[in-house]
């Protein structure tokens, strides 16, 4: 059988894909938690499901094969010692905080009396304090009262699969997410690649785990071609992982020959580097111009392999465009800017992720029907442009790569 996992490019013909079908966990969404689980805005459940199928059939329609996060997981978790061991650590990382809450054992107790496939959904959309009946109080602690509604926690950002991991040639990193919210969502890739048949037997490498004390997401991870990495330097990427991971990989294999860091405003519209940047074209890239300075310039760092395998060797460079040309052997390269640079249109349509493409081969790009302005201009450019209903989708503020995991591409 050949290799579950390969990604040598950002447009190489995308194969093999990962989703997940927005669910439960959003009806879970409320007002006052909007904040801490990172949306701006609550979604229409109907809507936005009938939104993600339309997306997960145009991948499907160009012959790509559409994986379920939520089905990996509940076929990776047959063994009962492991659904035990996956439920422990969900509940002591994801257990709303709050005196008047259940015992970890009941509610333990609770998701294991479900199905695999259910347990997996209810673990997804979070416990609410209605759902589980308590006995007569007998402890002080059970007459508090708080004002959360869940004895487990929804993860509602789960349909952006893009960020928990990503796959770096024949291995991935499984990353520790920056925001409390989203840390659980890298669990679930965990047990899939140690437990699902379909990895278990390959020893896929990890090159980041996500006890790293540092975080890193996937969003900030794009692999340019099979020698260069670039990561986004954001607000949910830190430095030191971006480091810890150009040491693992210069130490553990030898496709990969350099990582640039790219340094990007830390800001909630700018949240990770795909959502200002993304490489469409073997020449061609998307770019929100907020990201540069006046004179196109920003901080760049190339990181190759030092003397020995805890030095890097790092060199800093001010201008995109050159660097770009420089590890990707091009005379000459285009930057596609967001909204066509235009004010308004950019502001507005980076917002709706505009920047925010999925190459499922070179030259050919998914984006959202909303972002007309960019979506014009990228066909002005040869791309050919396939556009998915994006009205609710948008509302996480996240586009097609953030929604998508690249699983298998070809090489280029």
């Amino acid at each position: 059988m050949k290799h579950p996992l390969h990604v040598a490019s950002e447009i190489g013909e995308l194969q093999t894909v990962l989703l997940k079908r927005p669910g439960q966990e959003l009806e879970n969404l409320t007002p006052d938690y909007l904040q801490p689980l990172l949306f701006d805005d609550i979604p229409f459940l109907p809507v936005i499901q009938k939104e993600h199928d339309y997306f997960a059939q145009t991948l499907r329609n160009r012959g790509i094969e559409v994986l379920y996060l939520e089905k990996l997981a509940s076929e990776a978790l047959v063994d009962k010692k492991l659904r035990e061991e996956f439920v422990d650590q969900m509940l002591e990382e994801g257990r709303a905080e709050g005196e008047g809450n259940v015992s970890h054992q009941i509610l333990k107790e609770y998701l294991l009396s479900f199905s695999n496939e259910d347990l997996i959904q209810k673990i997804m959309s979070g416990v609410r304090k209605s759902e589980i009946e308590t006995s007569k109080k007998m402890q002080l602690y059970e007459f508090m009262q708080d004002h959360s509604p869940f004895y487990l926690v929804p993860m509602p950002n789960l349909y952006f699969t893009r960020d928990p991991a990503a796959v770096i040639g024949d291995g991935l990193t499984i990353n520790k997410m920056r925001e409390t919210a989203r840390r659980r969502e890298s669990l679930f890739m965990e047990y899939v690649i140690k437990h699902h048949p379909r990895f278990i037997s390959h020893n896929v490498p990890v090159w980041l785990d996500r006890n790293y004390e540092f975080p890193i997401e996937g969003g900030d991870e794009l692999i340019l071609n099979e020698e260069t990495i670039a990561i986004g330097v954001s607000a949910r990427t830190s430095a030191k992982a971006i480091e810890r991971l150009a040491l693992n990989l210069f130490s553990r294999q030898e496709k990969f020959k350099r990582v640039l860091a790219i340094e990007i405003p830390k800001s909630r519209a700018f949240m990770h580097l795909d959502t200002v940047f993304t490489m469409v074209d073997y020449d061609k890239f998307t770019i929100h111009s907020a990201i540069q300075g006046p004179q196109g310039n920003m901080n760049i760092y190339v990181l190759e392999k030092g003397p020995d395998e805890e030095t890097l060797k790092i060199t800093h460079h001010t201008s995109l465009m050159e660097s770009l040309k420089e590890v990707l052997s091009l005379k000459d390269l285009v930057l596609i800017p967001c909204g066509g640079g235009d004010v308004i249109a950019s502001a507005r349509e980076q917002w709706n992720d505009g920047s925010n493409t999925l190459a499922i081969a070179p030259g050919i790009v998914v984006t959202y029907d909303r972002n007309y302005v960019s979506n014009a201009l990228l066909r002005e450019h040869g791309i050919e442009v396939i556009e998915i209903l994006s009205s609710e989708l948008s509302r996480g503020r996240g586009g097609p790569r953030c929604m998508s995991m690249p699983i298998v591409r070809k090489d280029i």
